[in-house]
């Protein structure tokens, strides 16, 4: 397949472009500046703003899915992540996975991780960042086939991918320990063998 993997300098984004070429796809890799990130395991890496509608839509054209794993820090995170997933909708991808972040999980029907009255505040703007993410992707055309996977709210390791995870609606799983490896072994997944779609999932293992 042709897989372009927006936000390939992270970590999980740089995960995600590895993996995927060992399985023999062809990858894009999009940074926003080459120039500051390593091109180790980053072949063929391109400059790229998943906010610019013009950009998206050129490096989205012919290819067979799109992974969504950028983040920015240098601006509101709602702003952000609603200006990239209105410019990757109306990039009209054939299939479109993105990262969401545990804290918009389900502790309850209709109460979120970051709604909980121990929630940290300063937590929160970032996470309701990942909510307009979602509510961007829920508001495109029906042929954007979309999913958005949500690993626990807890910091990942570094470690590689555990040999296995599962998978839920939209309430917080059980499982706590996740990896980047596990999380890239997810988002490639479900490009390769799509099993959810225009759905809000939670990974765990």
């Amino acid at each position: 397949m042709r897989i372009v993997v927006f936000g390939a300098g992270g970590r999980a984004g740089r995960r995600v472009a590895a993996l995927a070429a060992a399985r023999g796809h062809e990858v894009t890799p999009v940074v926003r500046d080459r120039s500051r990130h390593s091109t180790n395991g980053l072949a063929g890496a391109v400059d790229g703003d998943v906010t610019d509608v013009a950009n998206v839509g050129k490096l989205v054209a012919g290819q067979d899915a799109v992974i969504m794993t950028a983040v920015r820090l240098d601006m509101p995170s709602v702003e952000f992540y609603s200006a990239a997933a209105r410019a990757l909708v109306a990039a009209r991808p054939r299939r479109l996975v993105a990262v969401g972040i545990g804290t918009m999980l389900e502790v309850q029907p209709d109460v979120a991780v970051h709604d909980s009255p121990d929630f940290p505040a300063e937590h929160r703007a970032f996470s309701l960042g990942h909510v307009a993410q979602l509510d961007a992707f829920r508001a495109a055309p029906a042929d954007v086939d979309w999913v958005v996977l949500a690993p626990p709210p807890v910091v990942l390791s570094d470690e590689p991918f555990s040999g296995g995870y599962m998978t839920g609606g939209s309430a917080l799983l059980p499982g706590t320990a996740f990896s980047y490896g596990d999380l890239a072994a997810a988002l490639v997944d479900e490009v390769e063998a799509p099993r959810h779609h225009r759905e809000l999932v939670a990974v765990a293992r």
